[in-house]
């Protein structure tokens, strides 16, 4: 792949002492309903934000993709989760994605492809052929890049639910469901509320219909983790041209509920 695997292996460096000072005395502040500083205190210590994409009714869906961009990694060693999240018929659902920090400090790169049934259990699946440094069926060793695309694509082929990111085949999950409802992406972020900005992009956003339609998600609606369940309300989704973009530590520029649509091409 071309990547510097020792990056992968130990944690980022922390902002300097006083770059850091300035940063906390600056936010270390709760505004009214705001929750702008702090670890979230949600139950998985986690503040989230997705973006839940508009498609047509009645579409039986084969697939989801979606090409994932991260301009520069976190500078702290805390977990980053972005992902392409599927439900299926059943009630189950599962999600695809990059992650940052999620074995720091031994390896912080890695990519996650697991799920709940509607029972609330993991989902089982095959053996994935990337190792894991802390021996998770979800979570394994993969050397992603800054600044490099990923594509992530969801789809069902003979041996179950696959996930792919790139040419690279993570595992299998066992959905007995035909079909897949529901996409959206999202971010997941364990770290302070006030931690140095980090930024993501989605764009190439589509579905593939049980018939072989190819159809483009044109648009995607907000949703945060409200402050009272613990999500930071400085997080925020915006767009730029055809690229939806996710940004922590930010002022939020479009309230939960608001309809982002992507420039034509």
């Amino acid at each position: 792949m071309g990547v510097d695997a020792k990056r992968c292996e130990r944690p980022a460096g922390q902002a300097s002492g006083r770059w850091a000072r300035l940063l906390r005395s600056a936010s270390v502040r709760l505004q009214g309903q705001e929750r702008v500083a702090g670890r979230p205190p949600s139950s998985n210590g986690a503040s989230s934000f997705h973006l839940i994409w508009e498609l047509p009714d009645n579409l039986a869906l084969a697939e989801a993709a979606v090409t994932l961009h991260v301009p520069e990694v976190p500078v702290v060693p805390r977990l980053y989760f972005w992902a392409l999240q599927v439900s299926f018929p059943s009630g189950a659902g599962a999600h695809l994605g990059l992650q940052w920090g999620a074995d720091a400090p031994r390896r912080m790169c890695h990519v996650n492809w697991g799920g709940y049934g509607p029972d609330g259990k993991e989902l089982s699946g095959s053996s994935s052929g990337l190792p894991s440094s802390f021996g998770n069926p979800n979570t394994r060793d993969y050397d992603w890049e800054p600044g490099r695309p990923y594509r992530l694509r969801i789809s069902r082929d003979g041996e179950g639910w696959a996930g792919w990111v790139g040419d690279t085949l993570v595992r299998h999950l066992d959905v007995p469901d035909r079909s897949l409802v529901g996409p959206m992406v999202w971010s997941e972020v364990f770290a302070d509320c006030d931690h140095p900005s980090v930024t993501v992009h989605w764009s190439d956003l589509t579905v593939i219909t049980r018939s072989g339609e190819q159809v483009p998600i044109r648009a995607a609606v907000t949703r945060y983790q409200s402050r009272s369940d613990g999500g930071c309300t400085n997080t925020s989704s915006t767009v730029d041209g055809d690229t939806f973009v996710q940004t922590t530590s930010t002022p939020r520029r479009s309230p939960a509920g608001t309809r982002l649509v992507l420039a034509q091409r």
